[in-house]
């Protein structure tokens, strides 16, 4: 899009506002600011949207899009880590969300600069504070390399750092998901990266499969169509080729166990996305 954020930018924001809107505490991520940023418009987006998924497909879509940005952060607060990426940041609310973990922390938002413009518009107008370790990296991703983008912003390729890549490689080929592994690849040892990919069709339960069917026209239709699912060992494969080496793959039991033990409502994440994280050796 040329004057807002992606469409699907816009879907995760909503989700994570609405989560906590219509979910028990304690929630998984407390994002107040997600509904703020996206404007009024999140009534219009739900409105439209939320009839098209049965309720259960509503409830776990959401909780998957809240744990991913949990278990990224989550990574970055066990690690020592002074730099942090996030790629396709979106509307992102991070820098405020998480006093507790900026500290020395440089935070670098990465996104197509007219997403990122709307973004900062409507960070001026709520009257957000911006502060000097929270900085903005507009990239074309088609015509720049990131690489190149996050230097000349300040990014210091030889301090260990924390990339953050959730909702993204789902829209994104295999060449483009290569690609910016190898560039995450070129940090200094001891960096790591989570991200999320769409899980192979045969590896998802009844709600996966249902929100696969009814999202995938959906995200096609805004001109961000979702890309064929990768089966666990292919992608192992591919992070293995690109000189990073998986930490952690958790399976939906592990997210669920570590985030939703406890609850008396059975919320859990989808199938459709699982989270990995990788390490630079």
């Amino acid at each position: 899009m040329e004057s807002a954020p992606s469409r699907t930018a816009m879907f995760a924001a909503v989700s994570r506002g609405l989560f906590r809107l219509e979910t028990a505490s304690p929630w998984v991520l407390d994002d107040a600011l997600a509904l703020v940023l996206v404007g009024p418009v999140w009534q219009q987006l739900r409105d439209r949207f939320d009839p098209l998924f049965p309720g259960a497909v509503r409830r776990e879509s959401r909780a998957a899009v809240c744990t991913r940005s949990r278990y990224a952060e989550d990574r970055l607060a066990a690690g020592a880590f002074t730099q942090y990426v996030i790629l396709g940041a979106g509307l992102d609310s991070f820098a405020w969300r998480r006093p507790d973990l900026l500290g020395s922390l440089t935070v670098f938002e990465v996104d197509h600069p007219a997403s990122q413009a709307w973004k900062r518009e409507r960070v001026r107008v709520l009257g957000l504070p911006l502060g000097d370790s929270q900085v903005f990296v507009p990239v074309d991703f088609e015509a720049e390399p990131v690489r190149d983008a996050l230097g000349l912003a300040g990014f210091d390729w030889a301090r260990p750092a924390m990339f953050c890549w959730t909702g993204v490689a789902p829209y994104l080929t295999a060449q483009a998901i290569e690609s910016t592994l190898r560039t995450i690849a070129a940090a200094a040892a001891g960096s790591e990266v989570v991200f999320s990919y769409r899980a192979e069709d045969c590896a998802l339960d009844d709600v996966g499969t249902e929100f696969a069917r009814i999202y995938t026209p959906i995200a096609a239709s805004v001109g961000e169509p979702v890309q064929p699912g990768w089966p666990v060992s292919e992608i192992e494969r591919l992070i293995g080729r690109c000189g990073l080496k998986v930490v952690d793959h958790p399976a939906r039991a592990d997210l669920q166990q570590r985030y939703f033990a406890g609850r008396t409502d059975g919320l859990r994440p989808y199938t459709f996305e699982t989270l990995v994280a990788a390490r630079v050796t």
